[in-house]
């Protein structure tokens, strides 16, 4: 049982898209992750996802809408919704999902990445 300090492991990392698992809470991963640009449509076919904005501006497009996400605020994308985060300019995010999420979801390609731990 130890603490964990966001802003160290922040700091720990600069690559874009690719979530660091920092924690773990039952079956769930605690990520970090570093986004800027546009990221690939994707669904996750048994996973919700928890979206938690710590720096930045995150805007998450639905096929029908956009949600903008400020600092301090979350968004859940439910399992087999369809969904691409964008930042326009870097957004630091806390990821809480099962420990079976694929980044890119039911996607796949080049994006994909493994967890790895900090």
């Amino acid at each position: 049982m130890q603490k964990v300090n966001l802003a160290e492991k922040l700091a720990q990392f600069t690559e874009l898209w690719s979530p660091k698992a920092v924690g773990s809470v039952n079956d769930f991963h605690v990520k970090l992750v570093k986004l800027k640009g546009e990221f690939v449509w994707h669904s996750h076919d048994a996973e919700d996802e928890l979206f938690l904005v710590l720096a930045g501006k995150l805007r998450m497009q639905f096929r029908d809408r956009e949600v903008v996400v400020e600092p301090g605020e979350f968004i859940v994308v439910p399992h087999r919704t369809e969904h691409r985060p964008v930042a326009d300019a870097e957004v630091h995010v806390l990821l809480l999902e099962p420990k079976s999420t694929v980044n890119t979801g039911t996607a796949g390609g080049e994006r994909t990445r493994e967890v790895e731990w900090l």
